[in-house]
């Protein structure tokens, strides 16, 4: 039987393909990408991944599973302990300041994607916000496995490239897509329906995540 990742997989491609080709991370991978863009990038990312790590907690305080609970509380410590103080080594190679990080409004393709997973949690169900999270992983894991080969002539680049293909990583990845079939499992094809809509529109924000960070995203752009 296939599995219902396998389902999200084939309905995610269209849209992950566009983030693989998009400038962002093509300039990643060739070094070109302006300093400034990058900069922005962690800027809202730091934003993004601190609610991220809020929804992973109270995502566990819903869940009625005990292994599910378990791993979503465990990854909203390892957020905070790991991607987010990977994060301020960036921010201190590249000099922003807290400052900075508090006088930087936050763009709105950044707060609509955290708004979008907030709405699964606190509207949906925790299957819903299960499958909300899950491209952030599985996307970014994707990313780093095909640039990880030929990696970048910027270090900078090169340690966030690395960071996505780590196998720690890589097995948080297998976890949540194991989270993920065993919830769509427990609900009907009603709910795995919406599960998929809450996927898709996840990867949609991602793409749009990359292009916020290009654009450097304004609310009055």
């Amino acid at each position: 039987m296939t599995k219902f990742t396998d389902q999200l997989f084939d309905m995610a491609q269209p849209v992950w393909i566009k983030s693989y080709k998009h400038p962002f991370i093509k300039e990643i991978a060739s070094g070109e990408l302006a300093p400034s863009v990058f900069r922005y990038y962690l800027l809202q990312d730091r934003y993004y991944l601190e609610e991220f790590g809020k929804i992973h907690g109270l995502a566990a305080q819903k869940s009625s599973d005990a292994c599910t609970a378990e791993f979503l509380r465990a990854n909203a410590k390892n957020l905070k302990n790991g991607e987010v103080e990977i994060r301020k080594v960036f921010f201190q190679q590249l000099a922003i300041s807290s400052d900075e990080i508090q006088l930087t409004p936050i763009a709105p393709s950044a707060y609509n994607y955290v708004n979008h997973m907030y709405e699964q949690l606190y509207h949906g169900t925790t299957q819903r916000t299960i499958a909300s999270l899950l491209p952030c992983y599985w996307l970014y894991n994707e990313i780093g496995k095909r640039l990880i080969a030929e990696g970048s002539p910027v270090s900078l680049y090169q340690q966030w490239i690395a960071t996505y293909d780590s196998e720690a990583y890589t097995e948080d990845v297998q976890t949540m897509l194991d989270l993920t079939n065993q919830a769509a499992s427990e609900v009907d094809e009603q709910e795995r329906e919406a599960m998929k809509q809450a996927f898709y529109r996840s990867s949609i924000y991602e793409l749009r995540f990359w292009e916020m960070a290009y654009t450097m995203e304004r609310w009055d752009s």
